[in-house]
């Protein structure tokens, strides 16, 4: 297993570096996160060692499960939905939260971090698909948003995050990056008290290449490391 791990992240990253070549970006420029939700910790530990240094959770409860056993060193980052009533949790868990798309949630992770005197790094969740089954903000909204969620002090926005439709037609899934990147360019000319704008955080396996070419700052790749998901 092992074995195959570092072979998965190996290609991966040569997958990265090819797709950044091609546009004109250097693979320096893209974070690889390893989505290993559901995953054992001793495989979550395995990637760690293969190199693997942020990981991705989607569920609260299986974070806090799991978590406590898992390697010191990596960015631990939420990329799944995050309930309000499972934000005490939340800041307590992860170094970075990339799903924030309301602000009655904004509100009450900068509250619960005022508690723990801390600043907690945040991506503003967009919905660019337009499917109802994806969380995340409207694409009208998302500024807005960001303008109020930076009268926060224990927040500090770092960009956006979004899901792209499900296709093997790449040029169904690209305009979804599209839209973010021009958010996030359109974000990139106000000026924020308390965010530092830098990241773009889109692309999956299925579609990360796509997602590096239309700009993408950050990837969670999952199934092209672990292989199929653990249910």
């Amino acid at each position: 297993m092992n074995q195959t791990l570092q072979e998965n992240i190996r290609e991966v990253r040569r997958r990265i570096r090819d797709a950044a070549e091609r546009a004109g970006r250097d693979e320096s420029e893209i974070t690889l996160i390893g989505v290993t939700k559901t995953q054992p910790v001793e495989v979550i530990n395995a990637a760690i060692d293969a190199g693997i240094d942020h990981i991705g959770e989607s569920r609260i409860q299986e974070a806090r499960e799991r978590l406590p056993d898992v390697k010191e060193g990596p960015v631990r980052h939420l990329i799944g939905h995050l309930q309000r009533n499972k934000v005490k949790y939340a800041v307590k868990l992860f170094d970075m939260i990339q799903s924030v798309d309301t602000i009655l949630l904004a509100e009450e992770l900068n509250a619960r971090c005022a508690k723990l005197n801390r600043q907690m790094p945040i991506l503003i969740e967009v919905n660019t698909s337009g499917e109802d089954a994806k969380m995340g903000c409207q694409p009208k909204e998302a500024l807005t948003l960001m303008k109020a969620i930076d009268r926060l002090p224990n927040l500090s926005t770092r960009g956006f995050m979004s899901i792209a439709v499900y296709s093997e037609d790449m040029e169904r899934v690209r305009p979804c990056f599209k839209l973010l990147r021009e958010i996030y360019e359109d974000a990139s000319t106000h000026e924020l008290q308390h965010g530092t704008l830098s990241v773009l955080s889109m692309g999956m396996s299925s579609d990360f290449e796509t997602a590096i070419e239309e700009g993408s700052t950050m990837v969670r790749v999952g199934t092209a490391i672990f292989g199929r998901r653990i249910v």
